[in-house]
């Protein structure tokens, strides 16, 4: 990364809080930001000690949305080169941003305050579960500028809202609260400090068995939309017996049965 945009930390119980952290622009997405997400999203799946994930931005908002200017201020980079794949890639470099959360094995909490907007949305909706502020701003804003939703959301917007509802926000770019954005299934829980609720969520998943979390995660993502009932069903039943009869699974009986805290160990 040429420019700090991104904060990564991992405390002690396995839970990374990721920080966009470029404050006085509200978050918006230069190409700095833009290396520094895809980074950070590369290096948390990688890392098989992150039990859950808190995604935030710093300051007043989320993320304001694409840097226009930004991208053009950087020599011979602009819009255009984020739809770029890289050999082996399903996803353009713009698209792995938000993409990418989905990748990650372990959950991903997003907390959104402020304006999430634009390439933001997107962002958030690439995590598993949101918290937002009753006034915080959302929207599809591409339409604003002459454009469509190209940063992954035919990948998570589908598994949230009707089709109808999908095409008004998209067709409109209409801004809608926090607490309408609950209304309507954007978010999951509406709260005034979307930061605590979520780091308190991932605090508690992380002390779950880790490879039974994940491997509910990769269900869900393999199966959620479009899966025939046959691979759906077989998945289940591949992921169950890997996890039966493995350390962590009889920890949790063990515990369980003593009526103690589990101690996990970390996926290999």
């Amino acid at each position: 990364m040429s420019e700090h945009r991104v904060r990564v930390e991992v405390d002690e119980c396995g839970v990374a809080t990721v920080t966009l952290d470029r404050a006085e622009k509200h978050n918006a997405l230069d190409p700095a930001m833009f290396d520094a997400l895809v980074d950070a999203t590369t290096r948390i799946a990688a890392d098989r000690s992150v039990r859950a994930v808190v995604l935030h931005g710093a300051g007043k908002s989320f993320c304001s949305g694409l840097d226009i200017t930004g991208l053009a201020d950087r020599k011979g980079m602009g819009p255009r080169d984020l739809l770029a794949r890289e050999d082996g890639q399903v996803a353009g470099h713009g698209q792995r941003v938000a993409y990418g959360w989905s990748r990650v094995p372990a959950p991903v909490i997003a907390a959104i305050t402020g304006n999430c907007f634009g390439g933001g949305l997107q962002i958030a909706l690439g995590a598993d579960i949101r918290f937002a502020t009753p006034d915080a701003r959302l929207s599809i804003m591409e339409v604003k500028w002459g454009l469509v939703p190209d940063m992954g959301i035919t990948q998570s917007l589908p598994r949230l809202v009707g089709l109808d509802v999908a095409k008004e926000l998209t067709f409109t770019g209409r801004i809608i609260t926090g607490a309408e954005a609950k209304e309507i299934g954007l978010v999951t829980h509406v709260v005034d400090d979307p930061y605590a609720a979520a780091s308190e969520l991932a605090r508690e998943i992380a002390g779950k068995s880790p490879h039974a979390v994940q491997a509910a995660k990769r269900l869900y993502e393999e199966t959620w939309t479009g899966s025939d009932p046959a691979s759906a069903l077989l998945l289940e039943s591949r992921l169950q017996v890997e996890l039966m009869g493995s350390p962590n699974q009889i920890e949790a009986v063990t515990a369980g049965k003593a009526g103690r805290a589990p101690v996990f160990v970390d996926p290999d």
